[in-house]
């Protein structure tokens, strides 16, 4: 028989985050694995889980997912960590395959599910989800990311600016994930639509150097961390009339 692969959400950072469901598993019998950039680098969801008090299995298997955008060459590594986990499962072992965050969003976790039931239909898959980045930043700042019938968007800030400008005519609140390397243009586009005072920056947030900053106009010229998001509230957004409990859209005039 064979065994079941879990993606396993541990949350961004804080072990108080990690749900009930996941630390059953974790305390379990299972094979851990979790992934890395390299052979050489260490894996922030290990991390998270170690700092939880929870042991390390004396077996346990690191699946490397190198930070890149060539699609062949990550389409190898998929293939390669998907090959060692079924290896696993065919032996009847239950495998889990650590994810900071949510393993639903933004995840290595979806593309090692896909390619494990490739290549093998008959394996289950379970995703246990967790709590994500910005759910954690937006609670430690005390500020919702909607109420009632408000819009919300996520968005990889590597989109463009072009792009999250159209967003705020149709959104309340933005998500902007991987800021870093636009932060200075997201900067500018925050200042000409008068959204500074709106916005709020968060850095590793749930971690021991999660840092919040409300002044964005002082990061400017700053290099900061992978991990970094901007909360945008949007509140000079144009709204439609209510029909039936939900409000019609409503495109603000370009600007």
């Amino acid at each position: 028989m064979k065994g079941k692969l879990y993606g396993v959400s541990v949350g961004p950072g804080d072990p108080g985050l990690i749900t009930r469901r996941a630390w059953e598993l974790l305390t379990g019998d299972a094979h851990w694995t979790y992934p890395v950039r390299s052979a050489k680098s260490d894996s922030f969801a290990l991390d998270i889980a170690l700092r939880a008090g929870l042991p390390l299995p004396e077996e346990h298997t690191a699946l490397v997912f190198p930070m890149t955008h060539d699609a062949e060459k990550l389409a190898r590594h998929w293939l390669r960590a998907a090959e060692t986990v079924l290896e696993r499962l065919r032996r009847g072992e239950d495998v889990l395959f650590l994810v900071e965050g949510d393993a639903s969003t933004y995840a290595t976790f979806g593309h090692l599910a896909r390619t494990v039931a490739s290549l093998d239909a008959g394996v289950e898959i379970e995703t246990v989800p967790g709590v994500s980045s910005f759910n954690a930043a937006a609670a430690g700042l005390g500020m919702p990311l909607a109420e009632t019938d408000d819009t919300l968007a996520i968005v990889p800030a590597g989109y463009g600016v072009e792009m999250i400008d159209r967003l705020l005519a149709d959104f309340d609140t933005l998500v902007l994930l991987k800021v870093k390397p636009v932060l200075d243009d997201l900067l500018d586009l925050l200042e000409k639509r008068g959204l500074l005072p709106h916005s709020a920056f968060i850095e590793r947030a749930g971690t021991p150097e999660e840092r919040k900053v409300l002044d964005l106009a002082s990061l400017r010229g700053e290099t900061v961390n992978y991990l970094s998001l901007i909360l945008v509230r949007n509140p000079h957004r144009s709204r439609g009339p209510i029909v039936r409990g939900c409000r019609k859209k409503t495109r603000e005039a370009a600007r």
